[in-house]
């Protein structure tokens, strides 16, 4: 035992209930650690239970992202079509909490404020906003890389008397069900074109008296082309459920895709082409995961997929000036995630839809009735703040944690993380972080990802527990190593390019700015290998005690 140590009241404290969560803390009761799960939610479900707006649903292919019916916890469970919506995915993760049987280890509606490491007992008290204090051991976030929202800074933001909220945080019922606003007739502000704004754009055009989209920075747009799973296909995806895991888990980011070995600028330009429209029809994020291998490396094999999609654009969308603000001019295609779309860009053929370019006119202040930008004034009823997270560290920077000598994580990453295999920072003890900064989950399918994630964590507190160890810290070369290593491969790549949520932009107070990536590029298959090696060799690089 360290020197001092004092016994807490649980060995592992786990923060969040999303589909990572549920999961590393049902493995940890499994391996016999007393767990205690805390959870801000009513319930299980972490995104699917917070995003609630209408179009949402996954850009994975749902037998895929479902890890619980792969690795057999809920095998009976039926998708209804490619990829899940929303209501769908929550029931999932009910289903896999009911099976796992996890709910009774949740404190819900109970938030994390504080987690404070204390050095001479060698454990962690985490204080609750219930004012309950509680002592762990080890302590684990599952809090999710894109949980914490993003409000923007526009002067007069709660002057507005109609509806607003964000997309996140839709409007819900006394059940807890999203309420079904009615766009009929109303005039409705949308505010981002990222992910979310273009799930919620083309079913608010439906309906609207009057749409205005207020985009800052376009994306590139894919289709999703989602479809039902029938019976007979669920079968075949059931009998292949120990195949179809097996592959996810070699492919670079555990989505069903494997790149074409060639290089773009090896193919003669007919045949390219040819390619490109096949990966366009497919469903799913083909375009992307399965186009050629120097994509992201080579500006000029890029510019070739992005012209192909930019023509795209310009043939579904009628006004060409429109056209052309939605087509991105400020990084290549796919350095930013891309968002997956169904009739997004046929919305803007609508008479009542209207694109409002705001780095052209940006937005000055919102009011009682509406939103004044540089060039006018647009009165409206309803306002969608569609605005995105603040990612991967966000939610950990909203917690006030504390590791050796009371130093604050949110001062220790001032400037970007500094982690070792993106589970632990040098002083701050067995507090690890799932699907975190620098770890092969984040820039990942989390279905997949956490979940292996969570079986390696868990392993490594067996063996603590076997050795009677209970202290776990990143020595100071490991993580200088790893931090190293995850900046360098980052920069070699196009994504390096693109202002995507997975890079951190600071400044310091000499004016000096700092962009840091959040995420491990490196592909699935190497980051397990790696920490394979570690674990093989007694958690090296890992000062334990």
């Amino acid at each position: 035992m360290v020197s001092g140590e004092q016994k807490p009241q649980f060995d592992v404290v786990v923060i969040g209930a999303g589909v990572t969560g549920i999961y590393q803390t049902y493995l940890l009761e499994q391996a016999g650690l007393s767990v205690c799960g805390i959870e801000a939610g009513a319930d299980v479900g972490g995104t699917w239970f917070w995003n609630r707006y209408p179009g949402c649903r996954l850009d994975t292919e749902s037998y895929a992202y479902g890890y619980f019916a792969l690795k057999g916890i809920i095998p009976d469970w039926d998708w209804r079509e490619r990829f899940a919506a929303q209501p769908e995915m929550l029931r999932y993760a009910n289903r896999a909490a009911d099976a796992m049987d996890v709910r009774r280890l949740y404190r819900f509606n109970t938030k994390v404020v504080a987690a404070h490491y204390q050095d001479e007992a060698n454990v962690w008290t985490v204080n609750l906003d219930t004012s309950e204090v509680i002592t762990c051991r080890f302590l684990i976030s599952a809090t999710g890389p894109l949980s914490a929202t993003r409000m923007p800074d526009i002067v007069g933001i709660d002057l507005f008397k109609g509806e607003s909220f964000h997309s996140s945080r839709w409007p819900v019922d006394d059940a807890g069900l999203p309420r079904d606003i009615d766009f009929a007739g109303k005039r409705v502000g949308i505010i981002g074109t990222g992910a979310t704004g273009v799930q919620i754009i083309p079913i608010v055009a439906e309906s609207a008296g009057e749409l205005f989209v207020f985009q800052r920075s376009p994306n590139w747009c894919t289709p999703l082309g989602n479809t039902p799973i029938s019976a007979e296909e669920m079968s075949v995806i059931k009998a292949r459920f120990p195949s179809i895991l097996e592959y996810v888990k070699i492919t670079d980011t555990a989505f069903p895709y494997h790149r074409d070995r060639r290089k773009a600028i090896d193919v003669p330009a007919e045949e390219r082409e040819a390619f490109f429209e096949e990966l366009y029809n497919q469903p799913g994020y083909g375009i992307w995961l399965s186009g050629f291998r120097d994509l992201l490396v080579s500006k000029e094999s890029n510019k070739f997929l992005a012209d192909f999609i930019a023509g795209k654009i310009r043939q579904r969308v009628k006004d060409q000036t429109v056209a052309e603000k939605l087509i991105p001019k400020d990084h290549p295609f796919g350095g930013k995630r891309v968002p997956m779309e169904t009739n997004y860009y046929e919305a803007f053929n609508k008479d009542n839809v209207r694109l409002v370019d705001i780095r052209e006119a940006p937005i000055e202040r919102i009011t009682e009735t509406g939103i004044q930008t540089a060039d006018g004034f647009y009165e409206l009823d309803v306002i969608i703040f569609a605005t995105g997270f603040d990612a991967v560290t966000g939610s950990l920077d909203r917690i006030d944690i504390r590791g050796k000598s009371g130093r604050p994580l949110k001062e220790a990453w001032a400037e970007g993380p500094s982690t070792y295999l993106g589970l632990q920072a040098r002083g701050f003890p067995n507090f690890f972080t799932l699907v975190g900064p620098h770890n092969g989950s984040a820039f990942c399918n989390v279905g997949v990802c956490g979940g292996l994630q969570a079986e390696w964590v868990t392993q490594m507190l067996i063996y603590l527990s076997a050795k009677g160890l209970t202290f776990s810290e990143p020595s100071q070369a490991a993580e200088e190593e790893w931090t190293e290593s995850i900046y360098q491969e980052f920069s070699r790549t196009l994504l390096a390019e693109a202002n995507a949520w997975w890079v951190r932009t600071t400044t310091k107070p000499d004016g000096t700015v700092v962009r840091r990536t959040l995420v491990h590029v490196g592909g699935g298959p190497e980051y397990r290998k790696r920490c394979e090696q570690v674990a093989y060799h007694d958690y090296a690089g890992f000062e334990l005690a």
